[in-house]
């Protein structure tokens, strides 16, 4: 901004930071979705994906650099973190990915790599920011927030009354098998988790979603998906279950389209409401953290 004085711009350069993201790499699948690898002006890298909808285009924006949940199925864990991401670079996201397809983008998910409530102020400034008419002016229903079940910060969460919808990474309906595929577990347990969902939806009045990844022979069992309805009974919660996609070096597979069926009408036929959801990108890399990990790996490993 030439047309400004010296003094105010030299205070603003010290003051604030315009964020701007480079696509590193980028991939489109034979469905639509594109995945990006943004580098940061740290030189960190991070994963932004848009998948297109009937109802519109839809951005899965990342809320950290790597991710210290420690989720076994997950890559964006292998590496652990690194640092938080600022509002502005999580709503970067946004601005980039319109800009590179010159489309409109109507809806957001945290659910990239990293822990939203984990960077729980910098993500609360960056709905604020994406949901302002002088933002992106998007409505907060169109926003979907995703959490491996970090119950103090779900409370945190109650007590702003944000009519977002909240998603909670379940995947196991009983802490032995929880605690074996997501560490969280051994913090907050199933019982203190489903608990703080349930004070969740009395708060603000939003109906839960649970994400159940779907992997084979480990919790897609028929015991599993009586659990699960009995874990979550008369919440009118949603189940969306999840055909996961592979990722080098997990010890697990996705379970089968049959198998996946077969429990969902199972959760149905126990009064849960539950769908799948339709597999996007997997011919891209497409779970979280592998571009980056593509991107980060020494030569020749």
């Amino acid at each position: 901004m030439t047309d400004q004085p010296k003094a105010l711009l030299a205070a603003l350069g010290q003051q604030y930071t315009i964020v701007s993201l480079g696509i590193r790499r980028r991939q489109q699948s034979r469905d639509g979705t594109v995945k990006y690898l943004f580098a940061l002006g740290d030189g960190n890298c991070i994963e932004t994906v848009v998948m297109r909808y009937r109802y519109g285009n839809t951005v899965c924006v990342s809320t950290q650099v790597g991710c210290r949940m420690g989720c076994r199925f997950c890559a964006s864990a292998q590496n652990g973190r690194v640092r938080d991401l600022t509002a502005g670079e999580i709503a970067a996201q946004l601005y980039a990915a319109e800009a590179d397809l010159g489309e409109r983008i109507s809806h957001i998910v945290l659910m990239g790599i990293g822990e939203p409530l984990d960077n729980f102020d910098a993500v609360m400034d960056f709905l604020s920011i994406v949901t302002s008419p002088e933002g992106a002016n998007l409505s907060m229903r169109n926003i979907s927030l995703s959490t491996c079940g970090l119950v103090p910060m779900i409370g945190r969460l109650a007590e702003k009354k944000l009519q977002l919808t909240l998603s909670v990474s379940l995947h196991a309906p009983n802490n032995p098998l929880r605690s074996s595929m997501m560490p969280v577990n051994d913090s907050y347990p199933v019982e203190a988790l489903i608990a703080a969902c349930r004070r969740y939806q009395k708060t603000t009045g939003r109906r839960v979603s649970f994400e159940y990844s779907m992997v084979r022979g480990v919790n897609d069992g028929e015991a599993e998906a009586c659990q699960l309805a009995a874990l979550i009974k008369g919440m009118g919660a949603h189940v969306n279950l999840i055909p996961i996609n592979p990722v080098d070096g997990s010890p697990y597979s996705a379970s089968d389209a049959q198998n996946i069926r077969r429990f969902a009408a199972r959760l149905t036929a126990l009064g849960v409401n539950a769908t799948v959801r339709r597999r996007l990108g997997a011919d891209i890399s497409a779970a979280c953290g592998q571009l980056r990990r593509e991107e980060t790996a020494p030569a020749g490993s």
